[in-house]
């Protein structure tokens, strides 16, 4: 010690001066320091506030206790079946009353893991998932200036959708939304910012539905004024687009109104489909997609109504597709004329995608069901028939493609349970369950397929152990995944309920993970068309997302399976999952002036760039299948009693023959 205090004095006044200075600042530094790190202490608490909201405000609850909400007070409306709806009645009037107002409050920004890298790694160009490229940008002074380097990612004008839907290119961006505007989709912070809570109070099921009303509401208004009657709504530019020019969107979106009780909307578009609707057209129409589209949806929509009308149109559609049956090999041709008769292949190829060809067999099968004439079904029945036999499989697994001339499949070695060959496998499960499970051909190639998926397609990410399905081509495993098959957890999930293996849940409930997480982890909470997986564990991300694949078109697999898991377990965390994807919709897609549109970047919350497109799924899928997870009446279309077509279409279950 005093060795220490003779070196002291030995050093001059200004050195010593320097050394008490320096520890003057380390003290007050460590002074003003000190609350920021008991903050984080506390953060690091497993054990988070809750709140509890009334009418009055916010009121604090004790850890450990769940929030209490009001009951409901009144119940979602359900199908009836009826006499004819007259235009001035419509659905019976039971309609749910509003619950109290509860502010949705913001989870803070800690909460998200945003990926340090928000531009994902180049790729070449891909024919069936392209970014639409914006063009309007010169004749638009509102429209948002292209990020550097998109223009070469986009050079593709247009691009085929998994059911052969052209994308159109020439969209414009929507101009930045406004305060008002941000106030309506942004969640309301409360009145003190100290008292944010990281978590978010979950409104009951009441406002939760009245929220799909409310978005089906914003979507039909738009598609009212500017397309009323055409095929596609193009909300950015208020404007439509004509695929077929029979009126898709609002075909489809018939059975969703009926089921969410928008007595007034239904009878506008009834009018429509009884004064204005007709087939007697000059116009070529994809087989598939006027099957799953109008004929299943106007099936649906007789079965709920007991409305004759829809039955008399499904009869002329269905007959007027029949000519595409006409082929050697009884394969059917993609694309009819419903004018002329006639049918024919795309123009590049003989080839029909095989999903097309073996997914139009629970409406073309109803069909007859209904009318007692046996041809549509006969002619369905027949494919899968030819396919069941065929060669080429791989441990169930089939290629995506099959010649209509020879019947056998083309393009071999490639498997996905992705576009052209998805709903393949889909449709096994759910002709088997129509049939009364009789049908064990159909139950037979569905669980070999699963088999064959569960030894070639899965695996798992080496980050986050995240099980996920991937591809085969030529014996090479690519570990990419189209948002299209996060319909799987829902079939499986359906199979198991229909007392399949038990393994078959237990893979849902580890896919359904995956499928959420591919909107979790994304900065806008919306999954992109294509995401691609990390095996190794050093690479830090799960998820992969190239540039090509960013965008989002308000599909509704992943909430179709969602609906599917909470039927089946009733894990609320399953409508949790689905709020927020609603939330995000309702942020990052919802067009100002009406509709909600299709996003370029999901990875870009500042520009996702709107596409100026509303595919007819997103009324006729999406927001049914978020109704019916939301709504406490699970009576509501019991999958004892109906199987959803994979346009969401629901069909009745045959009853079983006796023994």
């Amino acid at each position: 010690m005093l060795s220490l205090l003779r070196r002291w004095k030995q050093l001059s006044r200004l050195q010593r001066s320097l050394i008490l200075f320096l520890l003057a600042l380390l003290l007050i530094l460590a002074l003003l320091s000190y609350p920021s790190i008991t903050e984080q202490w506390r953060g690091l608490s497993d054990k988070e506030d809750w709140l509890e909201v009334n009418d009055r405000g916010l009121n604090m609850v004790p850890p450990g206790l769940k929030p209490v909400l009001r009951p409901a007070e009144g119940k979602p409306p359900a199908p009836v079946a009826g006499p004819h709806l007259e235009p001035a009645e419509g659905p019976p009037d039971t309609m749910e009353p509003r619950g109290p107002n509860i502010p949705a409050l913001a989870k803070p920004p800690t909460k998200r893991k945003p990926f340090l890298n928000k531009r994902a790694s180049p790729s070449s160009q891909r024919d069936a998932a392209n970014p639409d490229a914006v063009s309007e940008a010169k004749q638009n002074p509102e429209v948002v200036p292209k990020e550097a380097g998109e223009e070469e990612e986009e050079k593709e004008k247009k691009i085929v959708s998994w059911r052969g839907a052209m994308i159109e290119a020439e969209q414009a961006t929507e101009p930045p939304p406004s305060a008002n505007e941000k106030e309506a989709v942004e969640p309301q912070a409360p009145a003190n910012p100290a008292a944010t809570v990281p978590q978010q109070v979950s409104p009951g099921t009441p406002e939760r539905l009245e929220a799909v009303r409310d978005a089906f509401r914003h979507a039909w208004k738009a598609y009212k004024e500017y397309a009323w009657g055409h095929d596609e709504l193009k909300p950015i530019s208020k404007s439509f687009s004509e695929w077929f020019g029979l009126g898709l969107t609002l075909i489809d979106s018939l059975d969703t109104m009926w089921i969410l009780g928008l007595k007034e909307e239904f009878a506008e578009a009834r009018s429509w489909v009884e004064k204005e609707l007709s087939f007697d057209k000059n116009v070529d129409v994809n087989l598939f997609e006027t099957t799953i589209r109008i004929l299943g949806g106007l099936l649906s929509c007789y079965h709920l109504t007991g409305d004759q009308l829809f039955l008399d149109k499904a009869k002329d559609i269905g007959s007027r597709l029949m000519p595409a049956f006409k082929t050697p090999s009884k394969i059917p041709f993609s694309d009819v004329n419903i004018g002329k008769g006639t049918a024919h292949p795309p123009r590049w190829t003989a080839d029909s995608t095989l999903a097309e060809v073996t997914s139009i067999q629970l409406e073309f099968r109803e069909l007859s069901h209904i009318t007692q004439d046996p041809q549509y079904q006969d002619a369905a029945n027949e494919v899968m028939r030819l396919v069941h036999k065929l060669p080429g499989k791989h441990d169930g697994l089939v290629p995506m493609f099959i010649n209509t001339n020879s019947g056998q499949f083309s393009h071999k070695g490639v498997f996905t349970l992705g576009a052209r060959a998805d709903s393949y496998y889909e449709y096994l499960l759910k002709q088997w369950i129509q049939g009364g499970k009789t049908e064990d051909d159909l139950l037979e190639d569905y669980l070999q397929a699963i088999e064959g998926v569960k030894k070639h397609l899965v695996r798992q990410t080496g980050p986050g152990r995240l099980t996920f399905v991937g591809e085969l081509s030529h014996n090479r495993f690519n570990p990419k995944m189209d948002h299209l098959v996060c319909f799987l957890p829902g079939t499986l999930a359906l199979g198991a309920h229909n007392g399949l293996p038990g393994d078959h849940m237990d893979l849902a409930v580890q896919l359904m993970e995956t499928c959420h997480q591919m909107y979790k982890q994304m900065e806008t909470g919306l999954s992109p068309e294509i995401a691609h997986f990390s095996l190794q564990a050093s690479d830090g991300h799960d998820v992969i997302v190239k540039p090509a694949d960013r965008h989002n078109l308000l599909r509704p697999e992943t909430l179709e399976s969602l609906f599917y898991m909470f039927r089946f377990t009733k894990d609320s965390k399953y409508r949790d999952w689905g709020w927020d994807i609603l939330q995000s919709f309702n942020k990052y897609t919802k067009v100002s002036g009406g509709g909600y549109t299709s996003i370029n970047n999901v990875r870009d919350p500042a520009n996702p760039g709107p596409r100026d497109k509303m595919e007819s799924f997103f009324l006729g899928e999406t927001l049914k299948y978020l109704y019916l997870l939301f709504t406490d009446d699970l009576e509501l279309l019991s999958l004892d009693k109906y199987v959803f077509n994979t346009e969401a279409h629901p069909l009745p279950i045959w009853p079983s023959p006796p023994k």
